[in-house]
């Protein structure tokens, strides 16, 4: 009878052990399941992030093309019309001037002091300037940086062509400013009136100027390369 319950007793430490260990190695297993998913999980979730950094990397290099080609083009396009190459239309001023009608007083030793002089048009053309004016053309000749205006006779050289009053200056720039800086009391405009020389001023929504139709020609002057270094 000692021995039956003896047998018993290990009968049931065995099943339990069994018991134990299968749900030990079960444990296991599933412990195992879950981290393989987890990491399957993060894989995929990895991946997934990498290709949307892969996307924003490419628009982020297509939108730096697109901004360095706009501004490459704009850059181009003001150097152009900062060098007078192209026509140009804009808001600004026409201001005419004419000699044809000058009356000397009776006695006058210089008559000539009533004709209009290269002097007197880069007055004009300098209160433009200082007052804001973005480009300039004297009739039909826009004027650049090389561009020469000096007396020639009768007439005025300007880019090497002779021009016949009136001359008619057109300006493009604030309106109101350009004409205010030439109407200035004791301005450029007073004084050429003093001497008789009929200036007006005309402000204009649309003013069209010409582009430069010389040529240009460096005979001394070289870009300096790799920055003057």
């Amino acid at each position: 009878m000692q021995k039956q319950g003896q047998f018993s007793i290990t009968l049931v430490c065995v099943i339990l052990g069994i018991m134990l260990a299968v749900q030990f190695r079960t444990t296991q297993d599933i412990q195992s399941s879950v981290q393989y998913q987890r990491a399957e999980d993060l894989t995929q979730r990895l991946m997934q992030v990498e290709k949307e950094r892969t996307a924003l990397e490419n628009q982020v290099r297509d939108l730096r093309k697109i901004s360095t080609s706009d501004a490459a083009t704009k850059d181009l396009e003001n150097t152009k019309m900062g060098a007078g190459v192209v026509p140009l239309q804009g808001a600004g001023v026409i201001v005419t001037v004419d000699d044809t009608k000058p009356v000397a007083p009776s006695g006058s030793k210089n008559p000539t002091l009533y004709l209009i002089k290269d002097e007197d048009i880069l007055k004009i053309l300098n209160e433009l300037r200082a007052a804001g004016a973005e480009a300039i053309a004297i009739n039909s000749q826009r004027l650049i940086v090389s561009t020469e205006i000096r007396t020639a006779g009768s007439f005025l050289s300007v880019n090497n062509t002779n021009l016949s009053a009136p001359f008619e200056i057109k300006a493009i720039g604030n309106p109101v400013t350009l004409e205010n800086a030439l109407k200035m009391r004791g301005g450029v405009m007073e004084t050429l009136q003093f001497w008789g020389i009929q200036v007006v001023v005309k402000q204009s929504a649309s003013v069209e100027l010409p582009a430069f139709k010389g040529t240009f020609r460096f005979q001394y002057a070289k870009p300096i390369q790799d920055g003057g270094k």
